[in-house]
């Protein structure tokens, strides 16, 4: 049974203030306490995260989930809304489900990403990228999968996506669309200076190393979901594989995901 929730919503968006809001009144006369983890604390940990806004802020979101091992619910107030599925005019009717239990729960994978030189670990539920960041030059980086050398890319950045972030900056920069319950990774450069550079799939449990190519000086950054974590430089490694650890997003029907992509390329113009 949900005794608190976890709001977090972006505050940017006058329409997800109003649908927290409103969620939040809804909530609060079913006995749940509520709070945004972001900006307040409270004693008691969150049996559930809701988030208000685009796959961005779910993204935000899945960071408490992962904290707190539990599932997350992301109400579609963006404007891509691959993994924030449910409408917000059906807000009460999603409220209702999670209060009696009546929902599914999709796993998804995340990537594991350590920084020897720092020793900081991070998880990622999309991906996460090398990128020369504000940088004007292009950088070099070393790529190696299962300590065998997969190429030396001139570029932009180079990222590595989990199935949920196909459909996000990789597939931007030219990367497949994978499904999300595929157990695999996806190498793609980003703006490439050699066309022999075209994205690839490895196996989740694959061992990725990628280093800030040695015979030049330069910088870059990491990013995780879309947030820059560290700054590298020459000679800086970057690992990453999968991990045991999913996150557990909410469903209150059933999930579509090749309806879904044929509607959200369509909108796109793809």
């Amino acid at each position: 049974m949900i005794k608190t929730a976890g709001l977090i919503l972006n505050s940017k968006n006058m329409n997800a203030v109003q649908c927290a809001g409103q969620a939040e009144a809804f909530l609060h006369r079913h006995h749940i306490t509520t709070y945004n983890p972001q900006t307040e604390n409270s004693s008691a940990a969150p049996d559930v995260i809701i988030t208000f806004g685009g796959d961005g802020t779910l993204l935000i979101g899945a960071r408490y989930a992962m904290k707190y091992d539990i599932p997350l619910l992301g109400i579609n107030l963006g404007t891509v809304g691959f993994l924030t599925e449910e409408d917000p005019d059906h807000l009460d009717e999603a409220l209702e489900a999670i209060i009696e239990d009546r929902y599914q729960i999709e796993t998804r994978s995340l990537l594991h990403i350590s920084s020897p030189e720092t020793g900081n670990e991070y998880y990622a539920l999309n991906d996460a990228v090398i990128t020369r960041g504000g940088y004007a030059r292009l950088i070099r980086v070393d790529a190696f999968v299962n300590q065998r050398e997969y190429g030396s890319f001139t570029a932009d950045g180079i990222i590595v996506a989990t199935p949920t972030g196909s459909t996000g900056y990789s597939l931007s920069a030219g990367g497949p669309i994978v499904e999300p319950e595929m157990n695999c990774m996806i190498i793609t450069p980003v703006c490439s200076h050699s066309m022999q550079h075209c994205p690839c799939i490895v196996p989740e449990n694959a061992r990725i190393r990628l280093v800030l190519n040695r015979e030049r000086e330069q910088t870059a950054e990491l990013q995780i979901d879309g947030q820059s974590m560290e700054s590298l430089r020459t000679g800086d490694e970057i690992h990453i594989t999968g991990t045991d650890k999913k996150i557990r997003l909410i469903r209150i029907h059933p999930y579509d995901f090749f309806g879904l992509m044929r509607r959200k390329l369509s909108e796109w113009g793809i």
